[in-house]
């Protein structure tokens, strides 16, 4: 056992003693196990925006057996799947991988304003599974938020109940701007949510300069954001003050470069990891492997 991965769960201290141990097993494992940060592999993007869109740029990632090989080469801390991709491969990476079975989606079909994801699987399913934790997505600012804050907390709480840690996907979305649903003090914010509904790692997206509440502007006046590096410092200080793991997605496929520059602010602003998905997978095996490495090597020399 690090001393760093012990540091951590020193801040989760009432939690029960499976909710610790699996938390442990995710901050164990793989290339950055002991150091206290995380690198976990999502593969939610075919329920969420379609096969083609997803596999076709490496059509390998149609075989769900393709996404958990290159957690296991790669050394991820974990693999992220819905329901039906998890028992695809749960017979052969259960014990061997830390898998986390995303229990809400939500297709590209519908429109825009009022995104609510289904509940698509059950905690029984993640045991069933030999699962190490579960995830959920909220959407604060949709109409529908209410609803998913709701089905979260029971679901924490019966994830809890069993041993299993939560990580909650927090994606401000609904009636608002595109840009202001990476604004710092709405990633801030969503951040906090998911930290105040129980969530033992949060997910949000690496913030931007913007400030969308009128109500928030004078406060951000004394708050450094000009660097994604402070960004991301904020949006710790906002888990509180760092006692909750958060981690931030690699978002929309682009160029090494600019997802090197981007993992090594939110490295140096002190965020505890990412979980980067199509910017991996959607490369041949060997870039995405690659990459990954490379992203861990960054967070292993913060």
């Amino acid at each position: 056992m690090s001393n760093a991965v012990e540091a951590i769960l020193a801040n989760y201290a009432g939690e029960n003693p499976g909710v610790i141990g699996n938390l442990r097993r995710l901050l164990e494992h793989g290339r950055l196990g002991g150091t206290g940060k995380m690198v976990i592999l999502p593969v939610d993007q075919g329920f969420e925006h379609g096969p083609a869109r997803t596999y076709q740029p490496n059509p390998v990632g149609y075989d769900p057996g393709f996404h958990a090989k290159l957690a296991v080469e790669s050394g991820c801390s974990g693999y992220a799947a819905p329901l039906g991709f998890i028992e695809a491969i749960a017979h052969e990476y259960a014990g061997k991988l830390p898998l986390i079975l995303k229990v809400n989606n939500s297709d590209g079909l519908g429109g825009p304003d009022m995104p609510c994801s289904a509940v698509t699987s059950s905690v029984e399913d993640a045991l069933r599974l030999g699962c190490s934790a579960i995830g959920y997505t909220i959407y604060p600012g949709s109409e529908h938020r209410n609803v998913m804050y709701e089905d979260l907390r029971e679901l924490i709480r019966e994830a809890r109940s069993v041993g299993l840690p939560t990580i909650v996907w927090s994606y401000a979305r609904g009636k608002m701007p595109k840009q202001a649903e990476t604004g710092i003090d709405v990633i801030a914010y969503a951040a906090q949510i998911a930290c105040q509904l129980g969530a033992h790692i949060v997910k949000v997206k690496p913030p931007t300069d913007v400030v969308f509440q009128e109500a928030a502007k004078p406060h951000y006046e004394s708050i450094p954001i000009a660097t994604l590096e402070e960004r991301i410092r904020h949006v710790v200080q906002s888990c509180f003050n760092g006692k909750r793991i958060v981690i931030f997605s690699g978002g929309p496929a682009k160029g090494t470069d600019a997802v090197m520059e981007e993992i090594r602010a939110i490295a140096a602003g002190g965020g505890f990891g990412s979980i980067v998905g199509r910017n991996a997978f959607q490369r041949s095996p060997e870039e995405g492997k690659k990459l990954l490495e490379d992203i861990m090597d960054v967070y292993a020399n913060a």
